[in-house]
């Protein structure tokens, strides 16, 4: 078994566990949450054994083998180098940090300490894009000429709408395209295979001040109507658009927002080759769209015996059976703790998984496209 702690346990460190428990070899030992009240209560409804609220007693915890970062972004950097110090494999919620200095100490600590390191860039992981990404290596769709789509939500739509992502001192100063569009980006580069080397940005607030709770609000969580509420200065975009060069020369464009209603979670992507166009919604992620010019377009289906068999197992069950983000996210577990148990780090760019190593150039295109929108000009992505 593999001895597992957990920092944070808001929205995302119950997912984790919740992930990891289903790969049957992970024992969750403890977890460390922002009070020492709130860790055991936390630990009580997911039972886990230990709690803590100090994260280096937390990390001195007997037998600890690998540490989850679930917590605040602003908290990103710091907690990760304790856990390298500490000498511990590591899984980091993302973005991997808030800047590109603390993004290149972080991956030099990573390669230092020999430890397998992971970035939790979960949509790479889904049956159907593992299709798609198989479909583009074998020369399926042709020479790529561009690639197009999007990631929309609505979660932030309404003037009384207010998270810590909202606050640029703990989640940064983009929001939108850090938050969801730092996910497109690394989705798309995977199925493509190729990097995005320029950007041309133009970010929005719809939202100059928002109405925050007083009494503070869930990620994803709703208001009532005896809420009471005080004006909070908006820094952070809530929605943008982004055109790109790949690194081949090909282009694209996509757009991120918060505030698009009746969108939840609408990751999606189209890429259009000289043979066939690919697309998939991560809304209905069981099936990939394949156009073509001179005979029908294709709904293709996650049926394990029809998938490439590079990636067939990527899908666990039958076909007709569904599989979505708990399915995807588990699959992200299972490829990082199959490194852990070979004990060393996947070489940079072999992991089959979001290493620090493209934690830190997706960062990369987020601190480009900030500074294309700051300066409205096109601005190479540094590597």
């Amino acid at each position: 078994m593999i001895n597992v702690g957990i920092i944070g346990t808001g929205f995302i460190g119950p997912a984790h566990i919740e992930a990891l428990r289903r790969l049957g070899n992970i024992n969750i030992v403890a977890i460390c949450g922002a009070t020492q009240r709130s860790a055991q209560q936390d630990a009580a409804k997911l039972n886990v054994p230990f709690a803590f609220s100090n994260v280096a007693a937390f990390l001195q915890h007997n037998g600890l083998d690998v540490i989850h970062n679930c917590t605040p972004n602003h908290l990103h950097a710091e907690i990760n180098r304790q856990i390298l110090r500490a000498g511990k494999h590591v899984f980091s919620e993302k973005p991997l940090c808030l800047s590109m200095e603390e993004a290149r100490e972080l991956v030099e600590r990573a390669e230092q300490a020999g430890v397998v390191h992971g970035v939790s860039f979960v949509y790479r992981q889904f049956a159907m894009v593992q299709q798609a990404a198989s479909m583009m290596r074998n020369g399926e769709a042709g020479r790529l000429f561009s690639a197009q789509g999007g990631y929309l939500q609505d979660w932030m739509l309404e003037e009384t709408d207010y998270n810590w992502r909202v606050d640029a001192d703990k989640g940064g100063v983009s929001r939108a395209v850090a938050d969801i569009g730092s996910h497109w980006c690394d989705t798309v580069q995977f199925v493509t295979g190729k990097k995005i080397v320029a950007v041309m940005a133009d970010l929005a607030t719809v939202w100059p001040t928002r109405k925050a709770s007083v009494s503070g609000s869930a990620t994803f969580g709703a208001q009532h109507a005896e809420t009471h509420y005080e004006a909070r200065d908006v820094t952070t975009e809530d929605m943008g658009f982004v055109l790109f060069r790949f690194d081949d020369g090909s282009k694209g464009c996509f757009s991120v927002s918060q505030v698009s209603a009746g969108r939840k979670n609408r990751l999606s992507f189209e890429l259009n080759g000289s043979n066939a166009s690919v697309a998939w919604d991560q809304e209905t992620p069981q099936q990939l769209w394949i156009g073509h010019r001179h005979q029908p377009n294709q709904i293709f289906t996650d049926d394990p015996s029809l998938l490439n068999r590079d990636v067939a197992g990527q899908a666990r069950f039958p076909g007709g059976h569904i599989e979505g983000w708990p399915d995807a996210f588990r699959n992200m577990m299972q490829k990082f703790y199959q490194a852990v148990e070979q004990g060393k780090p996947p070489l940079r760019g072999e992991a089959s998984f979001a290493t620090f190593y493209e934690g830190a150039q997706v960062m990369s295109i987020v601190d480009a496209i900030v500074t294309s929108h700051h300066q409205q000009r096109w601005v190479n992505v540094l590597p």
